[in-house]
């Protein structure tokens, strides 16, 4: 199946559920308490985090998604900074405030990345604001694309059924991740998400995949459901659709160091591609692969744009090879990300020789990505004259791409560079040969957004223009 990231930034996803807060106290250990046989963890650092809801919606915005959210809480410190964060992030936050009972936290201690303890604060929020929950929702689903039923359990979501109801209503897709033993509330959604452990729950043991395929698709007609995502931990997720055959997508994370809230990054980025027109099996690979990325961070966390790109990049093997100019271009924004070096250099490179791959040998080493870009049949044939090039590009390409040295090459028309480097701004411009810097091609654009220009010697006694003189003499003494 081959990805292909849509435009999270032309939908609008509704998310209504149980807004919490995510409280971590982080701090050293090392000693444990003459008071009882515990660890004292001294405090040195806190953080707040949204969860619940509002990790949902977190993870929808950090796509570039515009985002709406629902949600119950008290009128507390804990609300204010739920909203703080989330308003500076783009989420747009309706939230019916309580005085009567405190916004939903959980306090995690935390010592050298290890969870040491959790205290939840939660009451039971009165069900006089039941009926406003309707009422703020029908105003926001108008301009939405998709809705994310977030239910924790926690009362903000009592009547589901009218909820899906009002979105299906407007042709809107429901997605809701579950909670509790009765799945009965989520009639007619879309899509629900719950984890192995939530589903065995409702229908039972699923020793085998046979079992569980046919135990799924039971629930699936049963409550009326377009389709059903089963995540299923370490064996990654399976999708069950009307009419179609079962889909399971490997599980793709490297090192799971924490699953907490990899649910509401999988519903999240699921729902975003849904609103976006994508279909559903290249939706839920994207969110299986989201959440492999955030399992491998400490907590409830989210997903960038340009963490998800390497990640596809990476399952479909373009991290390295020949790119387009589009291609390369997010590539590149991903590699910056993450603090990466760039180096751009290039030329015909018409037939490869020692010192064309000791050139590029040094030029890697000032950065650490190479772009090597190549002039095209016509340009080579402009610069160098009748009969060049002796490869054609597609060719020399290939043989480019499977140097060490070498990241990334793409063909160029122009017969200079730099149109190249005002797209793609690389860190240092490379050029080999006897030049000074000013009179490399492109060095006052680089400098220009301030990057570096940098002149290295190609090896002696190589040349592609007297190699092909030396064949074309032999060729002649022969004939």
């Amino acid at each position: 199946m081959k990805l292909t990231l849509p435009r999270f930034d032309k939908a609008r996803v509704v998310v209504a559920g149980d807004v919490m807060l995510d409280r971590y106290w982080h701090g050293p250990t090392r000693r444990i308490s003459p008071e009882a046989p515990v660890p004292v963890v001294r405090v040195t650092g806190t953080e707040d985090r949204p969860g619940g809801a509002g990790n949902v919606a977190l993870n929808i915005t950090s796509l570039g998604t515009p985002v709406w959210l629902l949600g119950a809480t008290g009128d507390d410190e804990a609300a204010d900074s739920l909203s703080n964060t989330l308003e500076s992030a783009g989420v747009s936050c309706d939230f019916i405030r309580h005085a009567g009972a405190p916004t939903i936290t959980k306090l995690r201690v935390i010592s050298q990345h290890q969870q040491l303890m959790r205290l939840d604060f939660e009451e039971s929020f009165s069900e006089c604001f039941q009926e406003q929950i309707p009422e703020h929702l029908k105003n926001s689903l108008e301009n939405a694309d998709a809705l994310v039923l977030s239910d924790y359990g926690k009362g903000t979501l009592t009547d589901l059924q009218m909820l899906v109801k009002m979105a299906r209503a407007r042709n809107i897709p429901v997605l809701a991740d579950p909670k509790g033993s009765d799945f009965e509330k989520y009639r007619g959604a879309t899509v629900i998400t719950p984890n192995l452990s939530e589903f065995e729950a409702i229908v039972g043991s699923c020793p085998d995949e046979k079992t569980l395929v046919e135990k799924g698709q039971k629930l699936r007609r049963d409550l009326e459901l377009d389709a059903l995502l089963i995540t299923r931990s370490e064996h990654g997720m399976t999708l069950l659709r009307e009419e179609e055959n079962e889909l399971h997508f490997p599980a793709r994370a490297r090192e799971v160091f924490d699953v907490t809230g990899a649910g509401d990054t999988v519903i999240g980025v699921l729902a975003a591609g849904l609103a976006t027109g994508m279909p559903l099996p290249e939706a839920t690979a994207l969110a299986n692969i989201a959440a492999g990325i955030v399992v491998g961070k400490l907590g409830t966390a989210t997903v960038s744009m340009p963490e998800l790109r390497r990640a596809v990049s990476r399952v479909h093997g373009v991290e390295r090879g020949v790119m387009t100019r589009e291609q390369l271009a997010n590539v590149i924004e991903d590699a910056k990300a993450q603090g990466e070096r760039i180096v751009f250099t290039n030329g015909c490179f018409d037939i490869l020789h020692a010192g064309h791959v000791g050139y590029l040998e040094q030029a890697r080493k000032q950065g650490d990505r190479l772009i090597l870009a190549i002039n095209d049949d016509a340009s080579v044939h402009r610069l160098k004259g009748e009969g060049r090039p002796i490869n054609p590009v597609e060719r020399r390409m290939t043989v480019l791409a499977g140097l060490e040295a070498v990241d990334w090459v793409l063909p160029f028309h122009e017969d200079t560079p730099e149109e190249l480097l005002k797209l793609l701004k690389p860190d240092v411009l490379v050029k080999g040969g006897d030049y000074s810097v000013e009179q490399v091609v492109g060095a006052p654009i680089v400098h220009e957004y301030g990057g570096e220009v940098a002149v290295l010697e190609f090896l002696d006694n190589c040349s592609t223009t007297a190699i092909v003189r030396k064949i074309r003499r032999e060729e002649d003494t022969v004939a």
